[in-house]
């Protein structure tokens, strides 16, 4: 014959394993996510990011399909391009867009003054945070890649700005490379020393 826990017991048992998940909670060991942090990551739209392929290039789950996105405006120094070597900066670049993004998932929005697609078939977007911060304009504000002005889009100017002024304050690759201008006006990173 089996006895029953009593309400004393079962409240016990219940405060030690609230008592265990917040010491581990706590001890750093698992990422802690707010309800505010999870309601943020439950947005509609929101989606998960499987791959980074660089500073400016992710592949997310699209409606279960696997989608490239190139980051609208920011072109950072390459790392995988089978026809350029490693740039200056590049490595460093894509850990910082790997590092901003984290498990978050992405909101991804089109520019009206931009293709759909570029010529490799990968969706052209603005990617933000579900905090609200746009991405693209992250990685150039703190140096770690270059307002792309070979073609049009609307935030054109507002990423110039942001590349003048890292530009002027030494960050990021504007410090440790020696970046060229290239054909259309905006520049390069050389190769990595």
């Amino acid at each position: 014959m089996s006895r029953q826990p009593t309400n004393k017991q079962l409240y016990k048992l219940g405060m030690s394993l609230v008592v265990a998940l917040l010491v581990y909670l706590l001890s750093g060991k698992a990422p802690v996510k707010t309800p505010a942090k999870l309601a943020q990551q439950s947005q509609p739209g929101l989606y998960q990011v499987l791959v980074f392929d660089d500073g400016d290039t992710i592949a997310v789950n699209m409606n279960g399909h696997k989608e490239t996105v190139r980051f609208i405006g920011v072109d950072t120094p390459e790392t995988h391009d089978p026809r350029k070597v490693v740039q200056c900066f590049g490595q460093a670049a894509s850990n910082y867009t790997k590092g901003l993004i984290g498990d978050n998932r992405v909101r991804l929005e089109a520019d009206p003054q931009d293709t759909n697609r570029d010529r490799y078939d990968r969706l052209l977007r603005y990617v933000y945070l579900p905090d609200g911060r746009l991405v693209n304009a992250e990685i150039i504000k703190n140096g770690y890649g270059f307002a792309y002005i070979g073609f049009p889009f609307t935030k054109q100017a507002e990423f110039e700005g942001y590349q003048r002024q890292a530009r002027e304050a030494n960050l990021g690759l504007w410090s440790g490379c020696q970046p060229t201008v290239n054909k259309y006006g905006g520049y390069t990173s050389n190769p990595a020393n």
